[in-house]
């Protein structure tokens, strides 16, 4: 462990010590019992929260979702990304079944943070789109999609939003039965898919309690319903086949028909996932302190982009990962101006190992810390706010073939804030954040620290009609270049190219605004936005058409570039059959994005998608039918192909055998019901890993 780490280590433990410890210490001793956290609800609860204590209520924000209860079980995949796509403005990368980050408004990468309860995942998944984050949603019991000016408590590098996934892993209430038992098991068709987690939470004392919780998932390689390569590519191992039948070489000519011709299901795609976790916590009428160490392993494969030469294919890329990691939460009530106090802090050892056949290829090693410390401010009339601190220690490093980022480490340090002000009809909000990240990396002699800051400011009016709210954030934000586009120099196979950063870049400036509509009462959900982003310095990647160590050369560039686009959602309640409920929904969604200057389109943007669904609900039944269309994406930088069109027919079932108060709830669906062949454009593989064919999955989730 480096001096930093250990450093943010004991800062952090000072932290709870000197701020925490006495506040709690000072609750147990009035020998009150413990009492449910107010921000916490029944997970299917239609009431939309968030976790934060100083914003308990989303109507002040724009374009934040949450999926939970029954909902999130019903999207649950082996990614966090591939579970959140039903949602108005998100995509996903689906490397693979194994590795897929969500797009949120056609941005990825470091523009999108993905956090557990507020903390990063302290892994390597911002460092490569094939290395998976080190997140099971099967341990999910909420997930907040945040964008607006809240974003700015957890990064002003989260220019596109940020992804929170909640579990219950540091218990927030002591059970009032002897035991509490969450269970969740499901099985999947398309890729013989088999899933289970559950959790166990014990009191102790009335104060005092013990969770455990764990889970497991294991695919096969997954089935699709056509060929396993896009038209384009079939297309060219197809013509390299008649060359060599042509050329006199007819086992040439036989194999590459055969990779050309391949369907059914894409090889090198099966996975095996698991975790396990325990924690203790303290629970009082004043304070909560609590501590869980966590164990999560995932071996998966990576599949390749076939080759156009005739000799044996490399040996099939496996990924073997490893993260320990150690969390803590604390929280105190105060007396004053601040009417509380909260500590979050991780720490993770995180490594995983790419195979090539049997052989060792490349290690990757991160180990991290990061804390965040938050002080709520007493509601005065319609003032509420926020303010905290960040600490980052990350020590990276590759070792192997594929070790294209030298040995490096990263510093982090912000203050926040988020203010609110509600003044009869309007409501006021800003946000304000000063990062300062320090990046190093002696092996190459690279030392320079960055300094950003990023602020929002955002008015809502809501007229005399209940329901019925308008709105505008306006922002600007700073990103320090990360590591990899600072120091990338070498082959990187998963990608498919010679990756070179610069290490001279400058930070990356954005000016963002939204404008937003709402109306929500019981019978009609409507939400729309329509939003912009004006870069300078934006920092992306191109080819320039050199060849290094026989793959393309990539290399990241800064210029100005532009984004803009509008995503809507909306329901409507428009019958009643006997003890059902109708209602109608839709979701669509569409990004442009150009470097500007002549610079062409940004690459991997999502085309425009619709999405139209009719449910009928009761107490006992859920039964809903979808139909999601995608658009041909057309607008491609030079070096990346189009993408067709596809439409994907889906159906789903609940039943809740005793009733929505009861504690058992049966699940079914259809999905890709015509065993379409569709492609994500987002995706780096979308040419050789398209998206599963028709996929019948069944699960079970029970709470006793």
């Amino acid at each position: 462990m480096s001096i930093r780490v250990k450093k943010l280590l004991l800062i952090t433990a000072a932290a709870l010590v000197v701020l925490v410890v006495p506040a709690v210490a000072q609750s147990a001793d009035t020998g009150d019992t413990a009492q449910p956290d107010d921000d916490f609800h029944d997970e299917d609860s239609k009431e939309i929260v968030v976790t934060a204590r100083y914003v308990k209520q989303l109507d002040i924000l724009a374009g934040t979702s949450v999926l939970s209860g029954e909902d999130l079980a019903q999207d649950l995949r082996g990614q966090i990304g591939d579970s959140l796509t039903s949602m108005a403005g998100i995509s996903a990368t689906s490397f693979a079944p194994g590795a897929s980050r969500p797009v949120l408004r056609g941005f990825q990468g470091p523009r999108v943070r993905v956090l557990t309860d507020g903390i990063g995942s302290l892994d390597a998944s911002n460092t490569s789109v094939d290395h998976a984050v080190a997140i099971d949603p099967l341990t999910a019991q909420r997930v907040e999609v945040l964008r607006g000016p809240a974003v700015l408590l957890f990064g002003g590098d989260a220019i596109g939003g940020a992804v929170n996934i909640i579990d219950k892993r540091i218990p927030r209430e002591v059970p009032e039965a002897p035991f509490h038992l969450d269970a969740l098991a499901g099985y999947g068709s398309a890729a013989n898919d088999r899933s289970a987690a559950g959790s166990l939470d014990v009191p102790l004392t009335s104060t005092l309690v013990f969770h455990v919780d764990g889970s497991a998932r294991k695919t096969d390689d997954v089935r699709i319903g056509g060929y396993v390569l896009s038209p384009a590519l079939r297309g060219e191992l197809l013509d390299a086949a008649t060359l060599a039948a042509d050329g006199g070489d007819a086992a040439g000519a036989a194999q590459l028909t055969d990779r050309a011709n391949q369907s059914g299901t894409v090889p090198n795609t099966a996975s095996l996932t698991k975790t396990a976790a325990a924690s203790l916590a303290y629970i009082g009428d004043g304070g909560s302190l609590g501590f869980s160490v966590s164990r999560y392993e995932s071996d998966y494969g990576v599949p390749a982009r076939p080759g156009l030469d005739t000799g044996p294919q490399a040996p099939p890329v496996t990924i073997g990962l490893k993260q320990n990691r150690a969390d803590l939460r604390a929280s105190a009530d105060l007396p004053g101006f601040f009417e509380n106090i909260t500590l979050r802090a991780g720490y993770s050892d995180y490594q995983h190992t790419e195979f090539e056949g049997s052989e060792v290829g490349t290690i990757f090693k991160v180990k991290g810390v990061e804390s965040r410390l938050e002080l709520t401010q007493a509601a005065r009339g319609g003032w509420r706010g926020v303010i905290g601190a960040r600490l980052l220690a990350r020590d990276f490093n590759a070792i192997g073939e594929e070790a294209f980022v030298p040995k490096n480490s990263i510093e982090g340090a912000a203050i926040f804030t988020l203010q609110e002000l509600e003044l009869g009809e309007l409501q006021l909000e800003g946000a304000a954040r000063f990062d300062q990240t320090a990046i190093r990396a002696p092996v190459v002699n690279f030392d320079r620290s960055f300094g950003t800051f990023s602020g929002a400011f955002g008015v809502a009016y809501l007229p005399g009609e209940a329901g019925l709210k308008f709105g505008i954030n306006l922002s600007r934000s700073a990103r320090a270049p990360s590591a990899e586009e600072l120091l990338s120099n070498g082959p990187h196979v998963a990608t498919e190219a010679f990756e070179i950063g610069n290490p001279n870049f400058t930070t990356e400036k954005s000016w963002g605004g939204e404008l937003y509509a709402r109306y929500n009462d019981d019978i009609f959900a409507v939400s729309a936005t329509v939003y912009g982003n004006l870069f300078s310095d934006y920092i992306f990647e191109a080819e320039t058409g050199a060849v290094e160590d026989g793959l393309p050369v990539f290399q990241y560039f800064q210029q100005d570039a532009t984004y803009y686009g509008f995503e809507a959602s909306g329901s409507a309640k428009f019958a009643t059959v006997g003890d059902f409920g109708l209602t109608a929904n839709m979701v669509t969604d569409l990004v442009h994005a150009n470097i500007d200057n002549g610079g062409g389109p940004i690459p991997r943007i999502p085309p425009f998608r619709a999405l139209g669904g009719l449910e009928a609900n009761s107490d006992y039944f859920d039964l809903r039918g979808e139909v999601e269309w995608s658009a041909s994406q057309n607008r491609v930088a030079t070096f990346e192909t189009p993408s067709d069109s596809f439409t994907m027919v889906n159906a789903s079932a609940a039943w809740r055998p005793f009733g929505k108060g009861g504690n058992l709830t049966l699940l079914a669906s259809a999905n890709n019901i015509f065993d379409v062949n569709a492609r994500r454009h987002a995706s780096f593989t979308k040419d050789y890993v398209p998206l599963s064919g028709r996929d019948i999955r069944v699960s079970a989730k029970f709470s006793f």
